[in-house]
Formats: C-alpha cells, sequence, structure tokens
C-alpha cells in the first residue's frame, strides 16, 4: 500500500490507494474524517459524502448543520438515498435514466465527488451541480448526472442532494419565531450553500482548487443557481454559474408572507398545532400522494435574507454576486406537458388559444405568425413558444449585462435525442444534459456520428468553461459572448453556430409582450 502526503488549506490530506485487477479503493482525509472512494477507468469517485447532519428530529425544518466527524474509514461507495419525494419511475420523456430509481430518505444530505484518479497535489476546477426536479423530485445519483466523462477532461465534478417539497420549503410564522433570523422556508436552498461550504473546506482533499468552483444546474437546479447568484450568503463561494433551461423573466417566487400563509393551511390538512407535532410526523406525510396534482406548491422563497428578491431586480439594483453566467434553451421545451398534442393542435384550437394568451396583442401576433390551416398552426406552435422563451431569456440577460461587468454567454440547443418511437418530444426539457455531461452511454438510443458530435462539442464548451470562464477553445465553433447591439445566440446542433436571434419584427412583439400585463401569465418557455 502507498501512501503519499498532500498539503490543503484546512486539513492535511492522506491518499491510500490498493490496486486490483479490476479497481482499486482510495482512501482520503477531509475535514469530518476518512472517506474510501473506489477509482475504476482513471477517475476516482466519493459516493454518498455527508455535507450536513441528517435533518431529522428536531433538526428537521432548520436550517442544515455542520456534518459531524466520524473515526475510521467511511466507505463511500454507494450512492445515498434521495430527499423524501413521490418517485415516478419514468414520466413522458424523462425515462429511467432521468429520474430517481434509488430509496428516499429524510436522511439524505450527501453529495458525490468525481476526479481524475492522478488527483494528487492538482488544483482543479470544480463543477458542482444542482438537479432539476421542479423541487420536488431528483438527486444527484440520477444516471444522467454521473460525472465520470466530465472528470476525464482534468475537472472534479460534484452531485448534490437538497431537501424537497414541504420538507425543504415549508415556511410558518412558527417556524419563523424561532429563527434568529426570523425567516423559515429555503431549508433545500440552504442546503445548496452548505453543499458550497463542504467544497471550500473539503475539495482541495480531492485535488481541487477551492478558489475555481462553478456551479450549474438545470430547471430547478437552474433556479437553484440563479438564487446563488444573488444570495449573500453564497458570496466567494463561486467563480461562475450555468444555468441551464431557467433563465426566464418569468418569475413567481413568493414572499415570506404568502409562504408562511400556506404553510398554515398545509399543517392544518394534516391536524397539527404545534412544531413538536410537526416534526413527529412521518416524513410520509410531507410528500404528495401518488396521483396528486403536481403543483409547485413549495419551492423558493423570497425571505429577504438568503434569497433577498427576485434575482433579476436584485441584479439591477447591483447587489448580485457579479459572475459569468452561462445559460440556454432546449428547443422543444414544452414537449413533455402535452406529448398528444404537441405540435398537432388543429387550427380553430390554436387561434382560441392565441386569443387567451395575447389578447388585444393577438392580431398582431397573428400578423407575424399566421396559421392559416392545421398543418401550419402545428408548426406556428411550435416556433412561436421557441421564440417566446429565447425572447425572454434574452430580455433577461439584456436587463442584466447593463448592470454587470461578468460576460454572458446563451444558447439554443436544436439536437432531438434519438427516439424513433417518441419523435413528438424532440429536444425536450432535460434532453441536453446527456450531451453537455458527455453521457450518451448512459440512456440507450440509436446515436449517429452527429449526436456524438454534439456531445463532444456542448461537453467541450462546458469544460472550456468550467477552467476559464470561457466556454471558447480549440476544437469548437466560436462562441460570441452576449451583446445587447447584436441580438443573436449559439445554435448548438450537428451545425453549431451562433445564429441571430429572430427577425427584429417579432423581437420587437415580444418585447412589448413582456412589457405588458399579459406576461403575468406566460410560461418560463
Amino acid at each position: 500500500m502507498k501512501k503519499r502526503q498532500l498539503s490543503v488549506a484546512a486539513a492535511c490530506a492522506i491518499l491510500m490507494v490498493a490496486w486490483s485487477a479490476s479497481s482499486a479503493q482510495v482512501v482520503v482525509q477531509a475535514l469530518n474524517g476518512k472517506l474510501q472512494g473506489t477509482v475504476e477507468n482513471e477517475v476516482a469517485s466519493f459516493k454518498g459524502v455527508p455535507f450536513a447532519q441528517p435533518p431529522v428530529g428536531d433538526l428537521r425544518l432548520k436550517p442544515p448543520q455542520p456534518a459531524k466527524s466520524w473515526r475510521g474509514i467511511r466507505k463511500a461507495d454507494a450512492f445515498s438515498p434521495g430527499c423524501m419525494q413521490h418517485k415516478d419511475i419514468s414520466r413522458g420523456p424523462w425515462v429511467e435514466q432521468y429520474m430517481l430509481q434509488g430509496p428516499t430518505s429524510e436522511d439524505c444530505l450527501y453529495l458525490n465527488v468525481w476526479t481524475p484518479a492522478d488527483f494528487t497535489r492538482r488544483r482543479l476546477p470544480v463543477y458542482v451541480w444542482f438537479h432539476g426536479g421542479g423541487y420536488t423530485e431528483g438527486a444527484g445519483s440520477v444516471d444522467v448526472y454521473d460525472g465520470t466523462n466530465l472528470a476525464r477532461h482534468a475537472l472534479i465534478v460534484v452531485t448534490v442532494n437538497y431537501r424537497l417539497g414541504a420538507l425543504g420549503f415549508l415556511a410558518l410564522p412558527q417556524l419563523s419565531a424561532e429563527s434568529p433570523n426570523h425567516v423559515s422556508g429555503n431549508y433545500g436552498f440552504l442546503d445548496g450553500i452548505a453543499a458550497l461550504e463542504w467544497v471550500k473546506n473539503n475539495i482541495a482533499a480531492f485535488g481541487g482548487d477551492p478558489a475555481k468552483v462553478t456551479i450549474g444546474g438545470q430547471s430547478a437546479g437552474s433556479g437553484m443557481v440563479h438564487n446563488m447568484c444573488v444570495s449573500p450568503l453564497a458570496k466567494g463561494l463561486f467563480r461562475a454559474a450555468v444555468a441551464e433551461s431557467g433563465t426566464s423573466l418569468t418569475s413567481r417566487m413568493k414572499d415570506l408572507a404568502d409562504a408562511e400563509k400556506d404553510g398554515m393551511d398545509f399543517i392544518k390538512s394534516k391536524n397539527v398545532s404545534s412544531l413538536e407535532e410537526l416534526r413527529k410526523l412521518p416524513a410520509e406525510e410531507f410528500i404528495p400522494a401518488p396521483g396528486a396534482p403536481r403543483v409547485l406548491r413549495f419551492s423558493p422563497i423570497l425571505d429577504g435574507w438568503s434569497i433577498p428578491g427576485i434575482p433579476l431586480d436584485v441584479i439591477e439594483a447591483g447587489k448580485a454576486n457579479d459572475v459569468p453566467l452561462l445559460t440556454g434553451m432546449q428547443a422543444d421545451e414544452g414537449s413533455g406537458n402535452a406529448p398528444q398534442t404537441y405540435g398537432k393542435i388543429p387550427a380553430a384550437e390554436w387561434h382560441k388559444q392565441v386569443r387567451q394568451m395575447y389578447g388585444d396583442m393577438a392580431e398582431k401576433f397573428e400578423q407575424l405568425y399566421p396559421s392559416p390551416d392545421d398543418a401550419v398552426a402545428s408548426i406556428v406552435e411550435k416556433q412561436s413558444a421557441r421564440d417566446r422563451g429565447q425572447a425572454s431569456m434574452y430580455l433577461w440577460c439584456s436587463r442584466t449585462a447593463n448592470k454587470q461587468n461578468s460576460k454572458i454567454y446563451t444558447y439554443y440547443f436544436n439536437r432531438a435525442t434519438p427516439w424513433p418511437e417518441h419523435p413528438e418530444f424532440g429536444a425536450h426539457h432535460t434532453g441536453e444534459v446527456i450531451y453537455m455531461f458527455s453521457n450518451l452511454d448512459k440512456l440507450p438510443r440509436p446515436y449517429t456520428e452527429d449526436d456524438r458530435k454534439v456531445a463532444a462539442i456542448a461537453s467541450g464548451y462546458l469544460v472550456n468553461y468550467v477552467r476559464t470562464r470561457d466556454p471558447n477553445g480549440a476544437g469548437v465553433p466560436k462562441w460570441d459572448s452576449f451583446d445587447t447591439t447584436q441580438p443573436a445566440t449559439l445554435e448548438i446542433s450537428p451545425e453549431t453556430a451562433m445564429r441571430p436571434l429572430m427577425v427584429p419584427e417579432k423581437l420587437a412583439f415580444w418585447k412589448e409582450y413582456f412589457a405588458s400585463p399579459l406576461a403575468a401569465k406566460a410560461p418560463i418557455f
């Protein structure tokens, strides 16, 4: 057995590697104790690493507390349970590889680390990933988030669990009263910050540079990222951000008062009247019953402390954490919501929806997006949704670019994962993740050379960005940073290139739309 010494800021880390024919074990000294991971195919992984104490008993519905130390060597060779949630094995385009398949538990505050096997004495950039799932489902252990293939490019990947649903975001006057900060809710968000603090204090032991941390997330994870970009509690914990499918002018975050009222309705439905009773309820009482409507009832709250305001408002006030942002959307974000009708709407029904959505702007909309028959209506439904989403992101970035020094990079992902049985899903919500993580092997599909090309380009951009805060580099097409004078974006496809956002007349329409009261009911994408 070999022993090597590695100096880190917080502690002296000891690396011990025991090789076998097929794999190896590797032991690292973290702040709380020794962790034994595994080495396979030149990548070391540490799974199920505690970054906070189990939020159970008296710690339920409280901010995360630092993990306790342990004696001896703790095995870190298996994922922890995901946080409490109602699990779907598969739903719509989100097949098994996109969903949590393992067990759930209230004891779930763990993270996972992938790092090159030769990580000793290195100072590698770090990518910390927050999963999607509408703040109600998901975990850092989901197949498509596996960090192995990115870690082969000399960086470290960390995936994180955070509390979900009511256990993660329930606010109550009683909870606010017991808090020294006079707030409640946002426990799941605070879990994410605790994970970043763990990274800052421990990642050097895994070969990482705590000064070169990039945070990333998709969908709800993108919301976590945007909120961290304005949270004073996250200041200094990262230097760049990635927000996949989550940059939009549409924000429906509750303030603390409204969240507390909603919380009171929740506890009344559970027939409890005290925090003591609430903390003794079975954890299953906090998750929706199978078949219940999927309503985004519990999610991050504008509490004035951990999240001081709607991110765009905080940015425009000049009070955000000024870091570079890489952000974008899928071509078919909405395809999973109504796959039976997506792109198949009759013209008469489409005209009815247009009048409902665009009100007194409907006539102008119809002039820009005419739909004289069923075939054209189906095309227009898709294209107008794509333009609306891109315009929303562009206008958000325009307002941000005027208030920060750091660069922004926007993309439009236009490659549908091959699925001959379900072409209706197209480039669906979350579909870009396997390309960004270079994880085509995680999802068996009839890939072509174009898919492998897109995966190489998309993951190449991400690796460059985590390393340098600039996605550009050898082997990938030029990606221009955001410029308000030239509305353009990078289209990621087999023919990846910069392209104009849309024709000026359509962009002018969407500017007018998002400046009107009608936009209050606009979809996020």
